[in-house]
């Protein structure tokens, strides 16, 4: 099923790229929202972003002001012109957040994993004409994500755009939320009508890192940002790492390099950037492996068993020898990586074991 969409067309907000959304991470207090907006708007930014329902991974944390903060959202457009938007979770989201006059809604990546919710929501909108955000799933399940998007668009909704906030992990990085851009690249590629927008605020998780990946995003020719900007970032009662003041937001946006878009993702520098990414998925991946080598290693010096076993390391070349082959690899050219990584292992075990 293919989207059938339309462009955005949201009223004053210039059309070259890149659309800009900025705002703080949560509607706070009236001031807050009406201050940030202010200095925002004096930035040069059209939309602006609030979170008034907040999803919390845990319970007792600041959830947003929810209802009550909907009319500071609307003192916000009449003050400053400025176009709003918030996050719907639920068909009653919709139902007060449309009442109140939001421009655009978004759907968070915790609400597009579940597809009975994006159902009730796609449900919740048909027949109403609103632009809609959708950020990708917290996993990176692609079909997952166009699947959501597909529920929406058969719902109605034409004004449609996705956000690329990256993907959770259990593993400790530097990022919050790992960026994987082959993911969105290959979304770009699959449909390439639809807007991508990048969070860097999400994916970053520390303010430092904003600047980089909204270049990076820029590079890889995404189509706008959305970043969470307050007026007292350590202040904030959510997120306060990743958010920055409107004051750094438009340093940022100053420093930006924006380069024109070739008609296909396929030029040299996106796949070499596809290459860099998946590089360091396997260097991460390559850690994993390690790091249970080691615990391997403690459970042999444990139980007095040799740390180079033939048959299991002739085992594993036979079997990712194939497994290559399937893949369109070359069996050699496996067999000398898999040596690499063997050699490495047996290195780090016997240094286990001799201490």
């Amino acid at each position: 099923m293919e989207l059938d969409l339309q462009p955005l067309n949201l009223p004053g907000v210039p059309t070259e790229r890149p659309l800009l959304i900025a705002g703080p991470c949560s509607a706070e207090t009236e001031e807050q929202v009406l201050s940030t907006a202010r200095q925002l708007r004096a930035a040069g930014i059209h939309v602006f972003r609030a979170g008034v329902w907040k999803p919390r991974t845990k319970p007792g944390g600041f959830e947003g002001q929810g209802e009550a903060a909907l009319p500071w959202m609307k003192r916000v457009k009449e003050e400053t012109s400025m176009l709003t938007c918030t996050e719907v979770a639920t068909p009653h989201h919709v139902e007060l957040a449309l009442e109140a006059g939001i421009d655009v809604l978004w759907i968070g990546a915790r609400t597009s994993a579940n597809p009975f919710a994006v159902q009730e929501l796609a449900s919740a909108l048909r027949g109403v004409d609103v632009p809609v955000l959708y950020k990708n799933p917290v996993n990176p399940d692609l079909e997952l994500w166009i699947g959501g998007m597909q529920r929406l668009n058969a719902a109605g909704i034409r004004r449609l755009a996705t956000i690329h906030r990256g993907f959770s992990s259990f593993e400790k990085t530097i990022y919050r939320n790992l960026p994987m851009w082959h993911v969105p690249i290959e979304l770009r590629r699959r449909i390439p009508d639809l807007p991508i927008l990048c969070d860097p605020s999400h994916i970053g998780g520390r303010r430092e890192l904003i600047a980089s990946l909204a270049q990076q995003a820029m590079d890889l020719g995404f189509d706008g940002l959305i970043i969470e900007s307050h007026t007292h970032p350590d202040e904030a009662w959510s997120d306060a790492a990743q958010q920055i003041t409107p004051e750094v937001l438009s340093i940022i946006l100053d420093n930006l390099v924006i380069r024109s878009t070739a008609d296909t993702t396929e030029s040299l520098k996106t796949l070499r950037r596809q290459i860099d990414e998946m590089d360091n998925d396997l260097i991460q991946l390559l850690s994993k492996r390690m790091r249970v080598c080691r615990e391997i290693a403690n459970f042999k010096k444990e139980h007095s068993i040799a740390v180079v076993q033939p048959n299991r390391y002739s085992e594993i070349l036979d079997k990712r020898g194939a497994q290559g082959v399937l893949c369109g690899i070359g069996s050699d050219c496996i067999k000398t990586v898999f040596e690499a990584i063997h050699t490495e292992s047996v290195r780090q075990q016997i240094e286990i074991i001799n201490n």
